[in-house]
């Protein structure tokens, strides 16, 4: 089987799906995005395909594409739709695959099923990507027990943002997880930029697991 990797986040707009551009490319991967919530803006499928530098046949199709820019449990409700879990098996792929989540962890896809709990199904280790401004370690923490209580496994945390060098470190020590890297905010977020930046702040050897 090829590797698989979950991309979860602490929060929304922290950086998430521009690391999973970065991951994605890096690795030469595939790339899921199980349920897409909000069109109009355009999708995160669409901005892995401009930031990764990789043909369209390393996008896999969304299981659900939902118009509203809300919580999938909200906007497929306004469709007249009901999420179910059952639908989200992970698809196969000739490659590594990336899988993106929505928003944080605990970002419900249904009444009583949240993205922690399709993780938890999945057993699939999973990548936090947290942002590195106030707020992290608190996020941060909580993030790491949601997963762990599911018994999630982790590979570890992702950060975006400037160095804070006693975030980062508190977040990975009270967590007990490693450190996988950080991603620094980008002046020029192109495909070229975004490469040469993973590539100087992450070790594609840690993603072995």
């Amino acid at each position: 089987m090829n590797r698989q990797w979950v991309v979860t986040g602490t929060d929304t707009d922290i950086g998430k799906t521009v690391f999973a551009a970065a991951l994605t490319g890096a690795l030469q991967a595939s790339y899921w995005k199980p349920v897409q919530a909000g069109l109009e803006d355009g999708t995160d499928s669409e901005t892995i395909l401009r930031l990764s530098g990789l043909p369209a046949k390393h996008v896999l199709p969304e299981a659900y594409r939902l118009k509203i820019p809300a919580s999938p449990h909200y906007s497929a409700a306004q469709e007249g739709l009901r999420i179910s879990a059952d639908d989200l098996q992970v698809p196969e792929s000739s490659r590594p695959l990336v899988i993106e989540g929505a928003g944080g962890a605990l970002v419900p896809i249904n009444e009583n099923f949240l993205y922690a709990d399709l993780f938890a199904r999945w057993k699939i280790p999973a990548i936090i990507v947290a942002s590195t401004r106030l707020g992290t370690i608190n996020h941060s923490l909580l993030t790491i027990e949601a997963l762990r209580a599911r018994a999630v496994p982790i590979l570890g945390m992702a950060f975006v943002g400037e160095a804070v060098p006693d975030s980062q470190n508190t977040i990975c020590a009270i967590g007990k997880v490693p450190e996988l890297g950080r991603l620094p905010m980008l002046s020029d977020l192109s495909a070229s930029a975004l490469a040469t930046a993973f590539a100087e702040h992450f070790d594609l050897e840690r993603f072995a697991a």
